[in-house]
């Protein structure tokens, strides 16, 4: 039996905050081909890549800086009213400050850090526990449950790299967060997972090759490619609950680690 028979998710509402063309995008075109009502939210929902979503895909668009309470109880409200209560919700933000990259600690802007932290960590902490009221009061499936919960990660929730503090320390904090929310939410039908992806993303480009603003052109499948992350994403909230994942790490085959 396949995991589609096992957890049939047409009709379902899914939110997908942190919207782009990378993860996010690639989760909106799975999550709705797969028959779920979609919703992306972003600081600027009229980019040309969530108007795309939404004329070829019909996704909802929403306005969302997801480091403030009342823009996170807002969305989730609108979310409500319009589509339902979502039974899948993934956190895609990993906040990262441009200028606190590749920083030694001397150097490093303490604003800039407090900032990546607020917009990472705390962000997850806002969208875990909006998500969590809602579900909470979902009716189970015949799987006994009552959402999934996502966190995209990355590699530094795993190693804290040099000359990435303020970073590595948001995303362990998110895994942190994210450990708490499984062992609290999934004993009651809350399947909570923390996915650390150790790689540069190759985001589909206007020709249909795939590349990384940093890492270049993607070659003999170097790069994480974004629509298997959305495949094992829909895969995680299609467990069965009798064998839930938490972390589930995602690197290609020629990365070191």
């Amino acid at each position: 039996m396949s995991t589609s028979d096992q957890h049939s998710t047409a009709g379902e509402v899914a939110l997908i905050v942190g919207g782009g063309p990378g993860v996010s995008a690639s989760c909106a075109r799975l999550f709705s081909q797969s028959g779920m009502r979609v919703a992306v939210a972003a600081r600027s929902p009229d980019k040309p890549v969530l108007q795309a979503l939404e004329d070829s895909h019909g996704v909802a668009r929403y306005a969302c800086d997801a480091a403030r309470p009342e823009d996170v109880e807002t969305l989730f409200r609108k979310v409500v009213d319009d589509l339902g209560a979502p039974r899948l919700v993934v956190h895609n933000i990993d906040g990262r400050v441009a200028g606190i990259l590749r920083k030694g600690i001397v150097e490093a802007d303490p604003v800039m850090a407090l900032e990546t932290l607020q917009n990472a960590a705390f962000s997850a902490f806002l969208v875990g526990q909006s998500a969590a009221r809602l579900m909470l009061d979902n009716p189970p499936d015949a799987n006994g449950v009552r959402g999934t919960i996502i966190f995209t990660n990355a590699s530094a929730s795993l190693k804290g790299f040099a000359l990435s503090a303020a970073f590595a320390m948001a995303c362990q904090a998110k895994t942190g967060l994210a450990q708490s929310l499984a062992r609290e939410l999934m004993p009651h039908g809350i399947h909570v997972a923390n996915v650390p992806i150790d790689a540069a993303i190759g985001f589909a480009q206007d020709d249909g090759s795939r590349a990384h603003r940093l890492a270049g052109t993607t070659v003999d499948d170097n790069m994480a490619h974004p629509d298997h992350i959305a495949e094992t994403y829909l895969q995680l909230h299609r467990q069965h609950r009798s064998t839930w994942a938490f972390e589930v790490v995602l690197r290609p085959w020629v990365e070191k680690w």
